[in-house]
This record gives structure tokens, C-alpha cells and sequence, in this order.
């Protein structure tokens, strides 16, 4: 049960977006730019970021549904997923994008974690600079976006085929929705 009275049947972020209009707008151009903007970086990569660090977070409803957009990116593939999230290191992933999570993970502990040798090491695969300022904007950002779901106690569905259908729609569509109201419609 939320913590705070939320409106009824809109699970994650949904909720607490709803119940502040003002501060979903920024919230969700924020992640429509980290995670959908022109990038070099696929947006299956940066859903894989955020989803890892969501994971590392144990923030169920954002690993979920942002693993179901990176899984939509990434061909349909939620075993991908699943092994990124268990041990990236050996996941079948591009040594940038291991790289990459490494310094996700760090900055998921604390950003003064991130040394030298973790920028060196997404440098030496090929990371830019900015692609490394990317990595560690989107793991900061969803350590904030996991705190405001999990720090209200927001409802998160245990049925997967939710989160493959909204997974799909966000992959397509994108964070930016018109109405809460639409987003609920989504969710049911």
C-alpha cells in the first residue's frame, strides 16, 4: 500500500506522477532524452543502463518495465536482459556497453565511485565522452526515478505481460504522454 494517498489502480511512477502533474513534466522529458534522444547510443543500450542500475537499486517496477523496453530494442530478447541484470561481465553484450554498466554500477554506489580506470576502460572500447557523461546522467537519474517509486511504496504489478505491453508502447512511443489519464488506460 502506498505510503501517500495515490490514485487507484496506477502503478509505479505513474502514481506519484499523477498526483503531481508539475513535477511529472520535467521527469519525463528527462527520460525521454536520456533514453530516446539522438544519441550514439542505442536506446536499447541506455534502457539496458537504466534497467541495470534499477536492478542493482532492487527497484522492481523500473527493472521490469524498463526492461521490457530494452528488451523490445533488443529484438524481443528478455533472456539478454535477464543476463545483463544476473552478470553483465558475462552477458553477450559489446565490451563498450560492459564498460558502460561497470561505471553505471559505481555510480549506483555513490558517483565518487567511479575512478580513473572505469573511464579508461569505456575509452580504450571505443565509449566517448559522451557517451560516458550519458551513462552516468541515465544511472543517476534512475537511482533518483527508483528512490521516488520504491520511497512511496508505489503498487507494481506482478503480471510480465503488462510490462512486455507497456514495454513495447514506451519503446514506441516514447516518456511523454498527453494525460494521466491515458497512462492509466495503459496499465489496465
Amino acid at each position: 500500500m502506498p505510503h501517500i494517498q495515490l490514485p487507484e489502480g496506477m502503478p509505479g511512477i505513474l502514481g506519484p506522477m499523477a498526483f503531481s502533474p508539475e513535477t511529472s513534466k520535467p521527469l519525463n522529458e528527462l527520460a525521454e532524452v536520456l533514453l530516446r534522444g539522438p544519441n550514439t547510443l542505442t536506446p536499447g543500450e541506455r534502457e539496458t543502463i537504466a534497467t541495470y542500475v534499477s536492478s542493482e537499486n532492487d527497484c522492481f517496477f523500473c527493472q521490469t518495465i524498463h526492461g521490457a523496453v530494452a528488451a523490445h530494442h533488443l529484438g524481443n530478447n528478455e533472456g539478454l536482459v535477464k543476463s545483463i541484470k544476473k552478470d553483465f561481465e558475462a552477458a553477450p553484450v559489446s565490451d563498450k556497453l560492459k564498460a558502460l554498466l561497470a561505471i553505471a554500477g559505481k555510480v549506483q554506489k555513490g558517483g565518487k565511485n567511479v575512478t580513473g580506470h572505469d573511464i579508461a576502460r569505456a575509452r580504450k572500447h571505443g565509449a566517448t565522452d559522451k557517451e560516458i557523461h550519458d551513462t552516468v546522467l541515465i544511472a543517476s537519474a534512475f537511482c533518483m526515478y527508483n528512490r521516488y517509486v520504491d520511497g512511496l511504496a508505489t503498487l507494481a504489478p506482478d503480471d510480465p505481460e503488462i510490462y512486455r505491453r507497456n514495454g513495447k508502447r514506451l519503446a514506441e512511443q516514447g516518456y511523454i504522454e498527453s494525460t494521466a489519464d491515458q497512462l492509466q488506460k495503459q496499465y489496465v
